[in-house]
């Protein structure tokens, strides 16, 4: 074996090892891989949630919630960050779902994975398009004289324009070198760190209203005159879905294995580093927002500053205007706010785009050697920023005509990209131990015992987003992501049963193992 072979990144070896040649560049770092995986989830990223979760079922069933999702959410990131270790590449899940399934059930796994994989993470850039929009919607309202004076509400085809032009520039940008998103979410880190701060500990302090302890944490108030829902325990699971949505999309740190320096141990630290920052501040987040409500009913009126539109924007409003009587701070704060689901919205594009990159790769995807096409110069998946972003628009359309778009949307990503979790997990539960080669980050005994409360845990998830969120059923009201996941899965596996079963085999190697470091 000659020098360069002692001097490959332990990463690459194994990727050569996997049956892959390093095509994309290895530049990223531990804190720059953590920037771009923490702007995944972002500490405000449920804002948009956070009104109708608290209505369900009051502040208690949302703040003890956030801890129970936390406390399952490691079991999750634990598992996952055990074969990520393992399986050091941009394909990561669903190339995970192939290797730990075997040769018989790989390429099914691998396929079904793939697939949700790839829904979710795209359906994942219009979640953050939408409240983006939203954030400008509030601050363009606020800015202008709100509801009560004047301000500017935009209309639903200007809303379209704003979700279409984040998603557009989240492209541009993700058609440069990944440096430069890596510059970006640098900023994006202490953006949502010292914003997040400013925000959670200034917001109880100017609010001249505060609520007490006994309210956030103990008060319990269902509202079926509101939801149609009076069974508590449904309304108890409905405020869970902010938590739900909230604590996942730490697995970008997998999509950019290739990518990152030493990413067999770089990749399970920053998931689970992930996991811990945003639990932590995100939390205290909402504890902020629960304990600087004023008055709970108004918070739901159309004739309230906001427009009853988004619940945190009127709370913080209802803070600034009552200490200082003018909106200023509000606006301010919201600023950060949207910054969160700008800089989470351009991880987020990066991270799919390497999902489908990756699929491409492997010839799973129609048309797949012009997405898997590396840019030249930059050394990015461009074509696939490009797909992500058209699909991710199209999605977004339905916004002209319903009002429940924003639950459809974040229920197709959290099914697809939560549920593309679970493939990998369950394989690595039921294989025999002797065949799964260990990282360094390496779990022993523990691992069946955390894979077996991880895969429940995801699916219960997932199942809590196919319920109705409001009653009666109506079409202005109906929650339309089980059909389209529906639809979508009915597709995808009458195209395995009836052709891709014949010349998809999962994972397609691209190296000679005889020419690499085996």
């Amino acid at each position: 074996m000659d020098r360069a072979a002692f001097k490959m990144d332990s990463a690459e070896k194994r990727l050569n090892e996997l049956g892959y040649k390093q095509e994309l560049r290895r530049e990223m770092t531990l804190f720059k891989t953590l920037a771009i995986t923490f702007s995944s989830m972002a500490v405000f990223t449920g804002s948009p949630l956070y009104g109708p979760s608290l209505r369900y079922a009051g502040p208690a069933s949302l703040i003890w919630g956030w801890v129970v999702v936390t406390f399952f959410t490691w079991f999750v990131g634990v598992a996952m960050a055990e074969i990520c270790s393992s399986f050091p590449t941009t394909g990561s899940l669903y190339f995970w779902a192939a290797h730990l399934a075997g040769p018989k059930w790989g390429p099914l796994a691998s396929w079904c994975c793939a697939w949700l994989e790839t829904i979710g993470a795209v359906a994942g850039i219009g979640g953050q398009a939408y409240s983006g929009a939203q954030a400008l919607q509030m601050i363009i309202f606020l800015a202008t004289g709100n509801n009560k004076g004047g301000g500017y509400f935009a209309s639903r085809g200007v809303f379209l324009c704003m979700y279409m032009g984040f998603t557009i520039i989240w492209a541009v940008l993700n058609s440069f070198a990944l440096q430069v998103i890596a510059f970006l979410d640098i900023i994006s880190i202490w953006w949502q760190v010292i914003g997040g701060l400013v925000v959670i500990v200034m917001l109880p302090l100017v609010a001249p209203h505060t609520q007490s302890a006994a309210f956030v944490f103990t008060h319990f108030e269902t509202s079926p005159e509101a939801t149609g829902i009076s069974s508590k325990p449904y309304a108890v699971i409905l405020s869970v879905l902010l938590s739900n949505y909230c604590l996942y999309g730490y697995d970008t740190a997998a999509h950019l294995t290739e990518e990152t320096k030493g990413a067999d141990r770089t990749g399970p630290t920053v998931i689970l580093s992930s996991i811990g920052i945003v639990s932590v501040l995100g939390w205290a987040y909402y504890l902020a927002l629960t304990f600087s409500i004023k008055d709970f009913n108004y918070l739901y009126d159309v004739n309230n500053e906001t427009a009853g539109v988004l619940v945190p924007a009127q709370i913080i409003f209802d803070a600034f205007h009552g200490r200082y009587h003018n909106s200023t701070g509000a606006v301010v704060f919201l600023c950060i706010i949207w910054g969160s689901f700008f800089f989470c919205g351009l991880s987020v594009t990066t991270s799919a785009a390497r999902v489908v990159y990756a699929l491409s790769r492997d010839n799973g995807i129609p048309f797949s050697p012009i997405w898997r096409r590396i840019h030249p110069k930059y050394k990015v998946p461009t074509n696939a920023v490009w797909l992500c972003a058209t699909i991710s628009i199209i999605l977004g359309l339905p916004i002209l005509k319903t009002d429940v778009i924003f639950t459809a949307i974040i229920s197709i990503s959290t099914i697809g990209w939560v549920g593309g979790y679970a493939v990998p997990i369950f394989a690595r539960l039921v294989m025999a131990e002797k065949n799964f080669k260990p990282g360094p980050f390496y779990l022993g005994r523990a691992s069946r015992p955390i894979c077996l409360v991880a895969f429940l845990w995801i699916c219960y998830t997932c199942s809590a987003f196919l319920l109705p969120t409001l009653y009666p059923i109506q079409w202005k009201t109906f929650n339309y992501a089980p059909v389209a996941i529906g639809i979508f899965m009915t597709l995808i596996m009458l195209w395995w049963a009836f052709d891709a079963r014949k010349w998809f085999k999962g994972p397609v190697r691209n190296i000679d193992l005889r020419n690499g470091y085996s």
